[in-house]
């Protein structure tokens, strides 16, 4: 197997965090997608949606999107599963999944797109393009974040871990996803449980990136 990826990239950095914690080593080749290495061949045919992280199998098969990946090699590589081992847990556990991703880290990616500059060009992912920049994308992408936050603060009150009693994966897509309150400008601390729990997150050695 193959993994190719381009470390700055937070979908990338995702699924390092998570091989890290699983302890496991994989062959990896870095695509410089700020100079659209993506956009070559062979990789544009291997990979047509032009995201970086991809993993590319000993048969020739190619699994993209960082999620799918890290599920991928919890199945089939040693080491503790951290997206659940009964079915109560794998549900528990793809719940906040899907919350995060979905009610989080979507509305927050394109508030950055369209905020941060050298997107400017890339407001989409994977794709070269002239959509311009739009400032209204980023305030409702942070309104989405806030209103999100605000429901997960509660659930998060005394505990360790946003899904079960230990690490699971949903506590590394949630990380990324908050993570993306510092290059939005937004301040953390109106959600002191989220925040807490963030600091021992990005304390494991893991996330040291």
């Amino acid at each position: 197997m193959k993994l190719y990826g381009f470390p700055p990239a937070a979908n990338a950095q995702r699924v390092r965090v998570f091989l890290a914690e699983k302890g496991i080593e994989l062959l990896t080749q870095e695509l410089n997608v700020r100079e659209d290495h993506q956009f070559f061949e062979p990789y544009t045919s291997m990979n047509p949606f032009h995201c970086v992280p991809f993993l590319e199998l000993d048969d020739g098969t190619v699994i993209a999107e960082s999620v799918t990946i890290c599920r991928y090699l919890d199945e089939t590589q040693p080491g503790p599963s951290l997206f659940g081992k009964t079915p109560q847990d794998r549900a528990e556990i793809d719940m906040w999944l899907r919350r995060f991703e979905l009610d989080g880290f979507l509305p927050m990616l394109h508030a950055v797109r369209n905020h941060v500059p050298m997107f400017a060009g890339r407001v989409v992912p994977g794709t070269r393009t002239d959509l311009p920049q739009l400032p209204d994308l980023v305030t409702r992408g942070k309104e989405m974040a806030s209103i999100f936050f605000d429901r997960v603060e509660p659930h998060m009150q005394g505990r360790d871990w946003v899904a079960l009693d230990h690490f699971t994966m949903a506590d590394i897509s949630g990380f990324f996803t908050v993570r993306m309150t510092k290059a939005l400008e937004m301040d953390l601390d109106r959600w002191p449980a989220l925040s807490n729990w963030f600091t021992k997150i990005a304390a494991r050695p893991a996330f040291q990136l």
